[in-house]
């Protein structure tokens, strides 16, 4: 029996939009996906005539970190973006669990050309709740000014050159094997288009830290909202 409401009524959205089986929603609890979801900071759970809710906007499809444990990759273990692509891609199936409700895989290794010179993207999905592209770029070490840079150009040419009309901006995120905070808010912050930036993990983490995570930015979301009042 879940104590906290607010992840009895995420778990209960989930199941009831996702059509998640009792197996399938064990799963979810166990992979702390309402911890991970809510350190992100973006989940907003509203009751609306006694009905909970969930607004979507496009930082909601984004994990962090992201649990592939799956890849048999060894804790702390430095391997190469291609292989981890490769692992990937081996166990499409798990990842595009672990990506969440909605996720189609496109393809890896998508080429794009800007003025005759070839760049290409890891991986390409597609999110049918969001009616976007998500492009991942796989970077097996921390993340860097560069990056950012790198995925924004991309989103700018599939928003120019790959969305049709009934498609909304893609998305971008940075699949990273560390990350500082502070540095990644100045990285990914001032685009146009919506960059993320999340760590991938082998193991599964400690639920007890994801907790504090999660403590930490609800109260980190309340302190806006209070200073967003006092500005009225």
């Amino acid at each position: 029996m879940m104590d906290n409401k607010h992840k009895r009524d995420f778990y209960l959205i989930q199941t009831q939009e996702n059509k998640l089986s009792v197996r399938e929603l064990r799963k979810q609890i166990e992979r702390c996906v309402y911890e991970r979801t809510l350190s992100n900071k973006t989940l907003e759970i509203q009751e609306s005539i006694g009905t909970t809710i969930t607004k979507y906007n496009p930082a909601d499809v984004v994990k962090d970190p992201y649990i592939v444990d799956f890849l048999g990759i060894p804790e702390n273990q430095h391997i190469e973006e291609s292989e981890l692509e490769n692992r990937l891609i081996l166990h499409l199936e798990k990842f595009l669990m672990e990506l969440g409700h909605g996720f189609m895989f496109v393809g890896r290794q998508k080429r794009i050309t800007i003025n005759n010179t070839h760049y290409y993207v890891d991986l390409v999905f597609y999110n049918k709740i969001l009616r976007c592209y998500v492009l991942i770029e796989l970077k097996t070490r921390k993340l860097q000014i560069e990056d950012g840079g790198q995925v924004n150009t991309y989103l700018n040419y599939y928003k120019t050159e790959i969305n049709d009309e009934f498609d909304n901006p893609p998305i971008g995120i940075i699949l990273c094997a560390e990350k500082d905070e502070i540095a990644a808010e100045y990285i990914l912050s001032g685009f146009e288009n919506n960059v993320f930036a999340s760590k991938y993990i082998t193991v599964l983490p400690d639920k007890h830290q994801l907790e504090e995570q999660v403590k930490f930015a609800l109260e980190h979301n309340e302190n806006e909202k209070k200073n967003i009042e006092s500005y009225r």
